[in-house]
């Protein structure tokens, strides 16, 4: 059991109209409106830190809060590599299994609560997908955070390796195609291809292929949620597993949630310039097997 969590918003103009059970309703559907009637009736539910009850009308500008009691989180991978370390910045491999950091009912079985607990300054600067394995760059200072937070797409050189179904035709994709949220009957709304999205840029290079499977090299030029998963489906060629997107990157109808694994992606080279030094740093992160180029035929 983890010690429980305090989960808060503050509440903007879309709360208007709501009573405390409907709006938890409407914007947190991971639970059915039985399950928060429930919370509610326990005292877990607080508005302004006073105990709400589920026809109490909310207004803009007040603080929702559910104080969960603990629960037992799903077992996950506990171990991570140390890559590089000083007294600015912090480098670590996490394996496919590990989320980031606390969502979808993982608080505690997280790659931060376990960097935090050896280093307690430590901070992630980006993140990855619970089924991505690969390198996550943490802060250790005030410095360290401002520096590599600006112009992060910009500075900062990520090379990802997946493993995608088909037989790519062409060596390299230069991939432009947009990314926001769409409407989904059964998620609400999840990040896909979308014409009225953002601009969003891959380069895909092919690495490898073996029975009808291709081996990508992927650079992001921007970082949009779940960016090669939905680039990649875009041309064709969804990641090998992906429970969520189909070709042309748009959700499955039967699509699994966001955060299921079941595909393989790695994270595997990060080069940024040092927030105190200036250097640029450059590191890679061995790949799990199924992504080595030994397993695979390289293309002539």
């Amino acid at each position: 059991m983890n010690s429980g969590y305090t989960y808060r918003e503050q509440l903007g103009k879309k709360a208007r109209g709501h009573t405390v059970l409907s709006y938890l309703s409407s914007y947190y559907r991971h639970s059915s409106p039985g399950q928060w009637q429930e919370r509610i009736e326990r005292a877990e539910v607080f508005v302004n830190e006073k105990r709400a009850n589920a026809n109490d009308l909310l207004k803009a500008g007040e603080v929702l809060s559910w104080r969960r009691p603990p629960w037992q989180e799903e077992e996950v991978p506990k171990t991570f590599d140390l890559i590089y370390e000083d007294s600015d910045v912090l480098l670590v491999a996490k394996p496919s299994g590990l989320p980031t950091v606390p969502a979808g009912g993982f608080l505690e079985n997280t790659l931060v609560h376990l960097v935090k607990s050896l280093v307690p300054e430590a901070n992630p600067v980006h993140r990855l997908g619970r089924a991505t394995s690969g390198l996550v760059l943490f802060s250790k200072t005030r410095q360290g955070a401002r520096g590599l937070g600006k112009g992060w797409e910009q500075e900062v050189e990520k090379i990802y390796l997946a493993l995608a179904e088909g037989s790519a035709l062409k060596g390299s994709y230069m991939i432009t195609e947009k990314i926001g949220p769409v409407n989904h009957t059964r998620l609400g709304t999840v990040h896909a291809a979308n014409s009225l999205g953002k601009p969003s840029l891959s380069e895909a290079w092919v690495l490898a292929r073996r029975d009808g499977q291709t081996l990508f090299k992927v650079r992001l030029g921007t970082g949009r949620p779940h960016q090669i998963r939905i680039h990649l489906a875009a041309i064709g060629h969804p990641l090998t597993g992906d429970p969520l997107y189909a070709r042309g990157g748009q959700p499955l109808a039967n699509a699994g949630l966001p955060g299921e694994g079941g595909y393989y992606l790695h994270a595997h080279t990060l080069e940024f310039k040092h927030p105190r030094t200036g250097q640029r740093l450059r590191f890679e992160a061995i790949p799990p097997e199924v992504l080595s180029l030994d397993n695979f035929a390289v293309p002539q």
